[in-house]
């Protein structure tokens, strides 16, 4: 009986433990499947990040062996700007040493100018106005004419005559000449050649007969033909003078002399 009893107990538990290892069972069975669900993902996720970082390395790989031609142009072309910024500052400051020289330059010749004009000025020609004629005259002329007649002035008459010569002959062309010769005439008839005064008078006359001091020369002449006693050559000069220049001063002294001359 008591076996019997024992049984039954062994047997009771046995389906009681029966039923409590079934749903144990099952969710084993579900969590390896879950667990390898989850690795499978794993890998999955895995091999992507890998196909991924493969595919990065790739095209960084790709994208470095394109930069680097163009970073090595780069390079070359900040060189070449860095070479230009160097060349430009030279040539900057070649300019500006280039702009002093231009400056120094022109100041020296503006310098040079004037100091050329400084000494040019004094030989520049000189307009004159003489016995109603205007003409230029160097300066160095008008000063040996001025001189030459401020000898007949003071009546230096024979240096007077070498003066006025000299002038003839080395200014041919002045337009002093006609005043010159007029009082080459006067510093002649001054030193008592008479002769040469009236060959001077003659030329003057000749040549200048509309001359202002005309009448002047051909009352000298007169007066000169005075002096070597011919009277007659004389008469014919006075009336000469009154015809051709009358209502002068000349004309009026010829007619006051003429009344003398005997």
């Amino acid at each position: 009986m008591r076996v019997l009893r024992l049984t039954r107990l062994t047997l009771v538990a046995l389906a009681t433990g029966a039923a409590f290892l079934q749903p144990a069972r099952a969710g084993l069975f579900e969590d390896d499947e879950a667990r390898k669900a989850i690795l499978e993902l794993r890998a999955k996720v895995q091999a992507n990040e890998d196909a991924a970082k493969q595919r990065a390395e790739q095209l960084n790989a790709l994208v470095q062996d394109q930069l680097q031609p163009l970073r090595r142009s780069m390079l070359d072309l900040n060189s070449q700007i860095d070479a230009l910024r160097a060349e430009l500052a030279k040539l900057r400051g070649a300019n500006e040493q280039l702009a002093r020289d231009l400056s120094d330059t022109q100041r020296k010749l503006v310098d040079q100018s004037q100091s050329v004009e400084a000494r040019l000025k004094p030989l520049e020609p000189q307009k004159v106005n003489l016995d109603g004629r205007e003409f230029q005259v160097s300066p160095e002329e008008r000063s040996q004419y001025e001189a030459a007649i401020g000898l007949v002035r003071r009546g230096d008459f024979a240096e007077a005559v070498g003066a006025l010569n000299a002038f003839l002959k080395r200014y041919t062309a002045s337009g002093y000449t006609d005043s010159v010769r007029f009082w080459l005439g006067n510093a002649q008839y001054g030193k008592r050649d008479y002769k040469d005064a009236i060959a001077t008078f003659k030329a003057f006359i000749a040549g200048n007969p509309d001359h202002p001091r005309a009448g002047e020369a051909l009352l000298a002449l007169a007066n000169c033909q005075i002096e070597l006693k011919d009277n007659k050559a004389a008469r014919r000069s006075f009336e000469d003078v009154i015809k051709a220049y009358p209502g002068t001063e000349a004309a009026q002294a010829a007619k006051e002399r003429l009344a003398t001359l005997k």
